[in-house]
């Protein structure tokens, strides 16, 4: 008999998705800012203690808002960690900034905070740091740096809400930082992000970005008689539909949370010995972070051993998948530089990580399986 299949993500429920949804529909407001954003945004910054937050369509779009609000300039460069999601730069790239790439540490995967000095140059204007699997980058060094250079430091916090650095919200370090709401994430919309404003002074043309460059915030809040054009910007708002949503998912965050680090447990005691006998390499996450249980990843010895362990999973009904190609080889990257031997901790990373299945509904029994199944396999 064939083992039920254990997919990599799925989509959960928490709860009051659909009544709240349905509860949007009945306010009147199912276009963006309405009853259930502002509920969403009032967590968010009690969560994160950003000044203020702003619900996007993606995180994406929280990132092009950062690179219009810090006013990126073609020539400008912007240092990013090659072991990351295309957007995470591609948002200052189509501001005409060019991708300074650097390596990742090989203990936490974030950017390895050692080398910013050296890729510093008069044209950089901001740092991107990704808090990679919800463990947070070594903002303190970074931040020093950035401060010392007088650059912008905007955190790529897709996985890393409620997630800590020394007893600090991970997302309330750098001027500003986006989060994501997408399917894969703890806490999800389907498609969906924010944007945190931490420095105030950015407040007022965010809101006015994010609304098509108008001034329509400030005429809803009765601070002006009428709204006009005033600013570039764009279509960034979500839907008060998504919002009801994701207010359900932020509702009953701590549930979530606690689940995840449940899982994340499991798979760590489950794997420990395993992974030691094999030579194969467990997550780490030192004393001072507290993460954020977005995802369990191994580190297999090669490439050849990482893809025989996914056709082993995938051959026992469980599919598990890699991850970030890195971004200094693509096709793009190539064209901004990079070259093989760049980056060489993601070249590496890049070609032995693995992700096992972890979703918020993910059974015990499900996940002991897929324990036993990597148990069987030696490396």
């Amino acid at each position: 008999m064939t083992e039920e299949f254990i997919p990599f993500n799925k989509a959960c429920f928490e709860g009051k998705e659909l009544v709240y949804i349905a509860k949007s529909i009945e306010n009147g407001h199912i276009s963006g800012d309405g009853p259930f954003t502002k509920q969403c945004h009032a967590i968010l910054e009690k969560e994160t203690g950003a000044h203020k937050a702003l619900l996007t369509t993606s995180c994406t779009h929280a990132l092009e808002m950062t690179a219009i609000l810090l006013d990126i300039q073609p020539g400008d460069e912007v240092i990013v960690p090659s072991f990351t999601f295309v957007s995470t730069i591609n948002a200052f790239v189509l501001r005409g900034a060019k991708p300074i790439f650097a390596d990742i540490r090989p203990d936490t995967l974030n950017l390895d905070e050692t080398q910013l000095e050296s890729l510093i140059t008069p044209r950089t204007r901001a740092i991107v740091p990704v808090h990679y699997a919800g463990v947070g980058c070594e903002m303190d060094t970074i931040m020093q740096v950035a401060n010392k250079h007088n650059i912008a430091v905007v955190e790529d916090n897709a996985h890393g809400l409620f997630g800590l650095y020394r007893g600090r919200p991970l997302g309330s370090i750098g001027c500003m930082a986006t989060q994501s709401f997408h399917e894969t994430k703890n806490i999800t919309c389907g498609e969906g992000g924010a944007v945190l404003i931490n420095d105030p002074v950015l407040c007022d043309r965010a809101e006015i970005i994010r609304e098509k460059g108008t001034n329509r915030s400030r005429f809803f809040r009765g601070m002006v008689d009428k709204y006009t054009w005033v600013d570039i910007g764009s279509s960034y708002l979500m839907s008060d539909i998504l919002a009801a949503f994701l207010y359900a998912q932020l509702e009953g965050k701590d549930h979530i949370q606690e689940h995840r680090s449940r899982i994340w447990d499991t798979y760590s005691d489950g794997l420990s010995s395993w992974a030691v006998s094999n030579g194969v390499r467990l997550p780490i996450v030192p004393e001072h972070c507290q993460q954020a249980y977005h995802m369990f990843y191994i580190l297999m010895p090669n490439l050849e051993r990482r893809q025989a362990l996914i056709a082993h999973l995938k051959k026992n009904n469980i599919l598990s998948v890699f991850h970030y190609l890195p971004l200094h080889l693509s096709d793009m990257g190539l064209k901004f530089g990079g070259q093989a031997g760049l980056c060489p901790v993601t070249e590496k990373v890049s070609d032995t990580l693995i992700r096992l299945p972890f979703y918020n509904e993910l059974r015990h029994e499900d996940q002991l399986r897929v324990i036993d199944v990597i148990r069987e396999f030696r490396v």
